[in-house]
């Protein structure tokens, strides 16, 4: 296939088999719409199709090494002071906003939930976790066990929230329009079947909004940007219903202007899979993870807009600092100052990885941003 627009062909990715029961269900979706979809639609099916996509079937997912027969590590699994930091802010939280509730978005292995609960102790009444995936649950609830009396698990957000909710690493994997700028006009980049794989193509469309002109003219020819409605919508979701309490997030990313720097010209998108990164989604699907960086400045308009209040941003080292991992290195034996080191280092989780803050009202003096806020960066 090629582009609609140019007749350039589509860039090109290693064919992937339809012979899978996943990857034959997305084909059939885009020979019913027409014979393509937007990538926001695929990233959705290959993540999320109940017992088949990434996040809804059996795969394990989350461990130090790739003979776990994991993909990638998070920051909980990587040490036990990552939950222990967190929940010093969490407990001012608690008590600030007056609420003895956390809520869990995309708990994973349960690992956070389990440093929270041991750490929070009797400050904390309720612990609820809501996740797509029936197959963690279940491992969640495994993990959970002296817990039991605290911790429910959720379908869907109640209409009225009060309580702090935490999302470690889960707006990366909502998915995302794709958009390519050619120098002329914007192209929306979706997927296509050719032969026995899936093949990108590419088909004009508007302009996105969001998108200043400022940073539109930065971009060069053949730039390729992520737009992330489906992540700000979920942000505005929560402000609607967050009737007292705050919200933290985590998870790899940049402010808007970082975001859209034209060096940045080939986009986010990347894929996780043994604890190896490729930048193809169209093979192994199903099989691999699906990731972009996050558009803190978006995230951050959307929350405002809705009518919360910004806490704070800043890197994940400034926050857990603030928090007092450093105190808690002191305390540790070296092999786990060893691995906590990676959630503080530059080059590893450090500064790649931020974090945002937000209350429903006035808000209060954050504990985690009380030193290095970057606010006035987004």
């Amino acid at each position: 296939m090629s582009d609609t627009s140019t007749g350039a062909p589509a860039p090109a990715s290693p064919s992937s088999t339809l012979a899978t029961p996943l990857s034959a269900l997305i084909a059939e979706h885009i020979k019913a719409a027409g014979g393509w979809i937007g990538f926001e639609r695929y990233m959705q099916l290959a993540l999320y199709t109940p017992g088949l996509g990434y996040y809804a079937g059996g795969r394990r997912k989350f461990g130090l090494m790739p003979e776990s027969g994991s993909d990638f590590v998070t920051a909980p699994e990587l040490s036990p002071l990552f939950g222990r930091a967190l929940a010093r802010q969490l407990a001012q939280a608690l008590a600030a906003t007056g609420t003895t509730q956390v809520y869990e978005f995309g708990a994973g292995s349960g690992a956070l939930a389990a440093q929270l609960l041991e750490a929070l102790g009797d400050q904390l009444k309720r612990y609820c976790i809501v996740d797509l995936s029936g197959e963690l649950r279940q491992r969640q609830s495994e993990r959970l066990a002296p817990w039991a009396d605290k911790v429910e698990w959720l379908e869907r957000l109640p209409e009225a929230i009060e309580g702090v909710l935490i999302g470690n690493e889960v707006l990366d994997a909502m998915p995302v329009q794709l958009l390519r700028w050619d120098g002329r006009q914007w192209l929306e980049r979706g997927v296509g079947v050719d032969g026995d794989g899936f093949q990108w193509v590419d088909r004009p469309t508007n302009a996105p909004q969001g998108l200043d002109a400022e940073l539109r003219a930065g971009l060069v020819p053949g730039s390729l940007v992520e737009i992330h409605g489906q992540a700000e919508a979920f942000v505005a979701t929560l402000a609607r219903q967050l009737r007292r309490g705050a919200i933290f997030l985590i998870d790899y990313g940049f402010p808007e202007r970082e975001y859209y720097h034209p060096e940045r010209s080939g986009g986010t998108l990347m894929c996780h899979h043994l604890h190896r990164a490729d930048p193809d989604p169209l093979s192994l699907v199903g099989d691999k993870d699906i990731t972009v960086h996050i558009n803190f400045t978006g995230v951050a308009l959307a929350g405002q807009d809705a009518g919360l209040t910004v806490l704070g941003y800043t890197s994940q080292a400034n926050f857990l600092i603030n928090c007092g991992l450093v105190e808690l290195l002191a305390e540790a034996d070296l092999p786990t100052r060893s691995m906590a080191h990676k959630l503080i280092a530059e080059h590893e989780m450090g500064e790649l990885f931020k974090v945002i803050g937000f209350a429903a009202g006035e808000g209060f003096d954050a504990l985690g941003f009380s030193a290095g806020d970057r606010s006035h960066m987004l």
